[in-house]
């Protein structure tokens, strides 16, 4: 009698363990159990969603590429001025080197070569910068532009204009030439007076610069709201 006395007042006090000779855990130790078990699916799903978030980011990026068309018309826009100061700059120095021979290379080279410099710098330094760097500025935008159309738009088709037509009128003998060492110097006095009508060029292709840099940047800022708007 003793003995199921202590056995039936053991009952209570044990009623929120369970047996252990019948293969179960105790309540608390599979709760801790539990409990442990989820930083490892936690771990687990961050390994699984971290492709899954670089996956959506490239999606954006090529949204944001397809939404902004404008940028190659933009820098076609760009070329195309570039070029046309290449031809004026070379009918220039072709007047003051009275140059008649290699009209067709020279004007050739004239119209290619800064029309693609041009859009190489400004792809460069303007679009890819506002798509993969961190997001230039309104005013940093406008200064890249308006640098890149100085110097490839006015600059750079100068420069080459310049050295190409001498090179011709030394060939031909269109003009005479000066004591050795003086060539270069020479050369700009010649067209001193006739190389002035590049500023004309120069302030339109620093406005125009200006301009396409600002209405890019705009363009850029409203096509990637749009692009967060729709996610």
């Amino acid at each position: 009698m003793a003995a199921l006395g202590r056995e039936a007042g053991t009952d209570p006090k044990d009623a929120g363990v369970l047996s252990l000779g019948s293969g179960e855990m105790p309540k608390d130790i599979k709760m801790a159990a539990s409990v442990q078990g989820q930083p490892g699916s936690f771990l687990g799903d961050t390994k699984f969603r971290r492709p899954m978030i670089i996956e959506i980011i490239e999606k954006k990026i090529e949204c944001l590429k397809k939404e902004m068309t404008f940028n190659g018309m933009g820098m076609v826009l760009f070329g195309t001025t570039a070029g046309s100061s290449g031809i004026l700059a070379n009918f220039i120095f072709r007047h003051c080197f009275k140059v008649k021979h290699g009209a067709l290379k020279t004007y050739a080279s004239l119209i290619t070569l800064p029309f693609l410099s041009t859009i190489v710098a400004y792809k460069l330094f303007v679009t890819d910068a506002l798509f993969y760097s961190d997001n230039i500025s309104k005013e940093n935008c406008a200064f890249r532009s308006s640098l890149i159309a100085i110097v490839c738009g006015v600059l750079y088709p100068s420069g080459l204009a310049f050295s190409k037509n001498g090179r011709l009128a030394v060939k031909y003998h269109t003009v005479p030439l000066p004591q050795k060492g003086r060539v270069l110097l020479h050369w700009m006095l010649l067209c001193q007076t006739d190389i002035k009508a590049m500023v004309i060029p120069l302030v339109f292709h620093t406005t125009f610069g200006v301009m396409n840099g600002l209405r890019d940047h705009a363009e850029f800022e409203k096509s990637l709201k749009k692009t967060v708007n729709k996610d």
